[in-house]
């Protein structure tokens, strides 16, 4: 699906056109449910929905749905704030990096232990500023949003998430889990993708006025 009027870079367009979302099962279109509606009742009010992908380093996950949600954001023209923080700082993961710049992102990095990354999107939108960071680090709102919890440890050790007026899970296989590996940079690459085909399905729901 190619849409004219967006500022998206040539490649993450020519990456969007090649989704689809025919493989998402109707269950897990029930688990994405609850995200689509968050963001419809903030479109019918006219406001801009703040969304905090929460994982618990923040280096993976959160950081992929947090770059996927304001890409999609921007292709459908749905206005939305994105962020992402964890329980524990480490660092913004290379291989998540990667996938994120096979898909069309543009990356500049400052720093080594946690370097702060600015990621562009688009020809007209601000880059995002992202590195990992708790989930209430002063760069992410403290009141009015959406905590979406995209794994299941954080989901489990953080059983209030102060200023949240909404708690949404949508969890995600950890790529981690092929670190080291020979299929490191395939798995990394599917996750990316599977959040990409499913921010695509969230913000192509959402009924504009």
């Amino acid at each position: 699906m190619s849409n004219p009027n967006t500022s998206l870079l040539p490649n993450i367009e020519e990456f969007i056109s090649s989704i689809s979302v025919n493989q998402i099962s109707g269950e897990r279109k029930a688990v994405l449910q609850p995200l689509l509606y968050y963001i419809q009742e903030k479109h019918d009010h006219n406001e801009a929905a703040q969304l905090n992908f929460i994982c618990t380093h923040n280096s993976r996950r959160s950081q992929l749905t947090q770059a996927w949600a304001k890409a999609m954001s921007v292709y459908f023209e749905i206005d939305i704030d994105s962020f992402s923080g964890g329980v524990e700082v480490t660092a913004f993961n290379e291989s998540a990096i990667n996938a994120l710049i096979n898909s069309g992102f543009k990356v500049e990095m400052e720093g080594e232990t946690n370097p702060k990354v600015k990621l562009t999107f688009s020809e007209n939108h601000a880059p995002l500023a992202m590195f990992s960071k708790k989930f209430d680090d002063a760069i992410n709102p403290a009141e009015d949003f959406a905590a979406i919890m995209t794994c299941s440890d954080a989901d489990a050790n953080c059983p209030f998430i102060a200023g949240a007026e909404k708690r949404i899970p949508v969890k995600y296989d950890d790529p981690k889990l092929y670190d080291g590996t020979s299929e490191e940079a395939a798995k990394y690459a599917e996750r990316s993708r599977q959040i990409a085909t499913e921010m695509f399905y969230i913000f192509s729901q959402i009924k504009k006025s």
